[in-house]
This record gives structure tokens, C-alpha cells and sequence, in this order.
């Protein structure tokens, strides 16, 4: 039987967006109680310079990526999102400590954020694995300013202006699939299916599954329909050259640049993934269950 080897932790960052008091608060309280336990800290500086932390334990997120066993993200998901596309070139584990709406990602609760922090650097803690997209525009290998960015969530292309529909074509593995009238596309890896994805009507996927979803947007037809395929597929997405106006292109909302008529963009699976560690009594049924408000058994 094999028997998974339990990670070690001797320096620990937290990464977070202190805008809101209470974010702050419960970075300092995790800062305290884990200094009090012997761990050496490094906290990311954009973070640590609102709330006094030491300057020799203020770094880069580089410096975390370099240096740290594990990450600890205080916030919300987008504060996770953040720090996963950031965090997956230097293979650390993230934990989460939901300090902002859903927590889909985020899944320890302040009021126990040093009970559960303490019980998984004790080594009660699952692990998963979960992949990113990328996305390029075509022909910017090179550029000077080459529109590349990687998502968590989704790949979005919208109009540029709003109330404006706009044309594409879809490929996969270079063969056409169809082309599209409407106001874009989101593409979604299993994590990002409770996101922006499951507003406009896509499907619900577990994490452990190697597929990712393409949902059309207000499309003209209704014969248009959100699909599911493999992650290891090439998408590529073609921008009619009848459009009047230039698309954009998002990733997990916080990476945007724009897309050209007649330009077109691929995206892939990421060869880097994000690297979770979630409390013992994580369960993601029950996580649904609870953000979602479905029923409890009969």
C-alpha cells in the first residue's frame, strides 16, 4: 500500500488583499499565532506594508515562491486566484482562509483560522491538484508586449463595448466546431464551473475531472449550446474580421487585453498546476451543499 509522505513546513508566507479591516485583522492574528510556534514567516509586501510586519519579513511574491513550504491566502477566491496563477511556477502548496463571499476556494473560516491552520501543519490535511488554462494571441511569440496570461477559473472573450454583439469561430483539436453570433465566450476549467461559468448557464464539474467547458454567451441561436470536452484539447478561437470593433480577452477577471478583428487566440492546459491543501474534514459535496443552498437529505 502506498503511503503518501506528509510535507514539512519551516517557512510559511501569507499572501492577501488587506482592503477590508477584518482581512487585516486576520492576518495578524495568524501572523502572531504562527511566530509564537516557531515558524519563520515571510509575508508578501504589498500586504505586509499596511500592517506594520516587520521589513526583514517583508518580500516579493517571488521571494515566497522561492523560499516558502507553504502559502497561506487570506481573502477570497479571487484573492486565491491571484496567488495560484503566481504560485504554480514554483510548485508550493496554497491553504485558503475565506475572508471574502463564496470561499469556493478559501475553505477555512476565520473563526478557526488557527485551530485548522495548526491541524494541517500538524499534517491533517488532503491534497489536490488542479489545472490552469493558458491563453495567447496568435503570433506575439516574440513581441515586445506579447498578450499571454494563464487562468485558474476562465478564459473570457467579450465585446469591447457593451451591447455589442460580436462573431467568432470556435476550433478544437483544428477542427471547426461552429461560429458564433453573441456577447462571447467563457471557457472554464472544473474549478472556474461555479463561477462565471455557472451564471451563464454552464455545467457544474468536479475538480478531479480532466475536462473543460465552453459556454457560449447570449448567443443568437438557440441552437448554441455550452459543451464539454477534454483538457488536453487545443482550443482556438477565431475573431471574424467582420467585427466592427475590437473584443477583449479575460482571465479570471484580472488579466485583460484585447483581441483584434481577424486576430486569433489559443488556449491550452497549463504543464504547471495549483497545488491545494484543504482541512482532514474537507468535503467539496458539502461545500456545494452549503454555497449553493441545495436541500439536505430527506
Amino acid at each position: 500500500m502506498k503511503v503518501d509522505k506528509k510535507l514539512t513546513f519551516s517557512t510559511i508566507g501569507i499572501m492577501g488583499k488587506p482592503k477590508h479591516k477584518e482581512v487585516g485583522e486576520t492576518i495578524i492574528t495568524l501572523f502572531n499565532f504562527l511566530q509564537q510556534e516557531d515558524y519563520s514567516l515571510l509575508v508578501e509586501d504589498r500586504v505586509a506594508c499596511d500592517l506594520a510586519i516587520p521589513n526583514d519579513q517583508q518580500v516579493t511574491w517571488q521571494t515566497l515562491g522561492e523560499r516558502c513550504d507553504l502559502v497561506i491566502v487570506i481573502g477570497g477566491d479571487g484573492s486565491m486566484l491571484y496567488a495560484a496563477r503566481l504560485m504554480s511556477d514554483y510548485d508550493i502548496p496554497l491553504l485558503g482562509v475565506n475572508r471574502g463571499y463564496l470561499g469556493f476556494l478559501t475553505d477555512i473560516q476565520p473563526q478557526q483560522v488557527c485551530e485548522k491552520v495548526a491541524e494541517v501543519l500538524a499534517g491533517e490535511y488532503t491534497e489536490e491538484r488542479r489545472f490552469l488554462l493558458e491563453a495567447e494571441i496568435d503570433g506575439d511569440q516574440g513581441s515586445e508586449n506579447p498578450r499571454f496570461s494563464d487562468a485558474v477559473n476562465d478564459i473570457v472573450l467579450y465585446p469591447g463595448e457593451i451591447s455589442r454583439m460580436i462573431e467568432f469561430e470556435v476550433y478544437i483539436n483544428d477542427s471547426f466546431v461552429y461560429s458564433v453570433r453573441g456577447d462571447g465566450l467563457i471557457i472554464s476549467t472544473p474549478t472556474g464551473s461555479t463561477a462565471y461559468s455557472l451564471s451563464a448557464g454552464g455545467p457544474i464539474m468536479s475538480p478531479a475531472i480532466n475536462a473543460i467547458s465552453l459556454v457560449p454567451m447570449f448567443p443568437h441561436t438557440l441552437s448554441s449550446r455550452p459543451i464539454s470536452i477534454s483538457a488536453d484539447s487545443k482550443v482556438d478561437i477565431v475573431f471574424s474580421k467582420d467585427n466592427q470593433n475590437e473584443a477583449r480577452l479575460s482571465c479570471d477577471g484580472q488579466v485583460r487585453f484585447p483581441v483584434m478583428p481577424g486576430e486569433k487566440f489559443c488556449v491550452r492546459k497549463r504543464q504547471q498546476e495549483m497545488w491545494l491543501l484543504h482541512p482532514k474534514d474537507y468535503d467539496y459535496f458539502r461545500l456545494l451543499r452549503t454555497k449553493l443552498g441545495w436541500g439536505s437529505k430527506l
